[in-house]
Parts: structure tokens; sequence; C-alpha cells
């Protein structure tokens, strides 16, 4: 099963690479992307603190904001010399910075600059350039300028479209408020592969659950994830039970967390802090009986190591109780 059937969205100051590798370790299946990156920050910034990740993230998507054509072809192709399997433009994100960089959700409403960075990009390089959307912004009301939006983009080579369920009002609406405030409208999504047929459809937006993600591929082709796996990363093991079909994944939650202590030690050594590490993991135990003894353990003045292995032998010790009892 192609691995952007189910993905995880890009998802500003959480999905960094640390967090990319935790989710690797409980999914080889899911496509991973990385926080937008600007344009600008690529060209001119420090490309190996920005652009460094680890080979086993792969099948791995970079994500753009920019607008300038040029910029964001020289970025593509920066992104296949480090090694991305492919280049999405964010034209999603409503907050403040990127509206005043010209970017993100704004560009909604000039789907022919879209247009042109897209086929800039392509002409650039031959990885894939994907584009993560709404389904409109501010005074767009109705489908038939999501179609148009669509068609412009798909005409110079985009063959791929990542569809946020949801509107973004750029003024009034915070960025958190425009995850949750407009309502879903996932008809229009479901619509747009009707209509189009040969693209690739991404839905994005509420989903939670296998549950949600079986139902919403009965429509379109593949299922884009946020908040729901970053507080219960666990979820990635059911995916690869339930949607993947591997028969591999009823794995205790220790066995990664083993192996993400081995990672976390080789980057301590180069002196990565522990809790931008430690930090994506707190939601490990999402639902289970310990999980605010987990995140408290995690969460005070001081992370060390040590806490972590605390927690597993505690765990240990916790199933030889259980054992011996029964």
């Amino acid at each position: 099963m192609n691995s952007s059937v189910v993905s995880i969205a890009p998802m500003m100051d959480w999905t960094d690479k640390h967090c990319r590798y935790f989710y690797r370790l409980l999914s080889k299946d899911v496509h991973l992307y990385t926080e937008m990156i600007t344009s600008n920050a690529i060209l001119r910034g420090d490309k190996n603190r920005l652009l460094d990740f680890n080979a086993s993230e792969n099948p791995l998507t970079l994500q753009l904001g920019g607008s300038d054509p040029k910029e964001m072809a020289e970025c593509a192709l920066v992104a296949k010399e480090w090694g991305y399997d492919e280049v999405n433009i964010n034209v999603g994100c409503p907050s403040d910075r990127v509206q005043s960089g010209s970017f993100g959700a704004c560009l909604m409403k000039k789907p022919d600059l879209v247009a042109s960075c897209v086929e800039s990009m392509m002409d650039k390089c031959d990885i894939p350039v994907t584009v993560k959307s709404r389904i409109g912004i501010d005074d767009m009301e109705s489908y038939d300028q999501l179609s148009d939006f669509i068609s412009l983009i798909c005409n110079k080579g985009c063959q791929h479209f990542i569809v946020h369920a949801r509107k973004a009002w750029l003024q009034g609406l915070s960025p958190k408020e425009n995850r949750t405030i407009p309502p879903l409208n996932y008809e229009w999504v479901y619509q747009l592969k009707k209509d189009f047929p040969q693209l690739q459809i991404t839905i994005n937006g509420g989903i939670e659950s296998c549950s949600d993600i079986k139902t919403h591929l009965n429509y379109v082709d593949g299922v884009m994830l946020g908040r729901a796996a970053y507080h219960n990363p666990f979820l990635l093991r059911e995916i690869n039970t339930s949607i993947f079909k591997n028969e591999d994944s009823q794995i205790s939650r220790e066995i990664f967390l083993e192996e993400y202590i081995d990672y976390i030690n080789i980057q301590l050594k180069i002196g990565v802090p522990m809790r931008s590490m430690t930090r994506h993991v707190l939601g490990m135990y999402h639902g289970e009986s310990n999980a605010k003894l987990f995140r408290r353990l995690l969460s005070g003045k001081t992370v060390e190591i040590d806490h972590l292995n605390e927690w597993l032998n505690f765990k240990k010790n916790t199933v030889t109780n259980i054992d011996s009892n029964e």
C-alpha cells in the first residue's frame, strides 16, 4: 500500500526531526512531513540545521512556505539534493506570519502564482511537487472557486493535493481557532476526487481514528492526521494493523521507548536538549491508566534520561506483579 494513503501533517514547532524519528519507530508505513520551512530561510539560512534528517524518516516530504517562483524552484532543487522524496507548497496556513510574507492560505486567492511556483519547481527538479490547501478563504464561498483553483494548478503538473476540509478566515480568527471553528466540509473534498479522478486527493481536518480513516478512504486516495496523532502517537500502531494490515503491530509501548532512548543518548552527546526530544512522547500512554504519571515524570523542572529508565523499570515491575498474581 502506498505510504501516502496515511500521512502525518506538517505541524509547526511539533513535527521536527526528533518527532519524526519517533514516529518512524512506531510506523514504517505512514508518510511524514517536515514543519513548514520558508524559502527565504532555506536559501539564506543554516541548511544543516533546517534540513538535516535521519535517513530512516523517508518517505519524507519537505513543506515549503513561499510565493516567489524562482526561489521556490531553487528550494525544490535543494530538497532533492538533500534527499527528500517530494516537496509540498503550503497554501493553507492562516497565521499572521505567512500573511505578512504573502504565502500560506492567502495564496488561495492567487492561483496563477501557485501555478507558476509549481511549474518552476517541476522544471527545476524531478521529485513530485504537491500542494496543501484549504477549501477556501474569507469570501470564497463556492465549490466552483475551489475546483477552478485545483484545475489551474494541476494543469501545470501537480498531481497530488492535500485539502484541509475547512475554510480559513485570515481576519478575525487565530490560527488555533481556524483549526476548529470553520465547519468541516468533507463533501467538497470528496467531490474533487469525482471531478478530478486522475489526481491524488488527500483529505485533512478533524480526523481522529482508524474508523475515520476507513470512512474517508471510501471517497479519496489518502488521509492526513494532525494533532490526533501527536497527542496519541501509539495510534500509529493501530493504523499499521487496521489500515496497512501489518501483523507485527501489537508491540508494547515500552519497546519503542527503549529504541527512542537509544536515539536520545546519541543526540545528548552532540548537545541536543533532553526536553526537545521527550516532549514528543508525552502522549505515548494516551488513554492508559498510567498516562498522567508518565506525563508528570517528563514534565518536571528537569528531565533526565534516568526518568525514562525509571519508567521502564516501573512498567516491567508492574507486568511482573500481574503475572505472579495470576
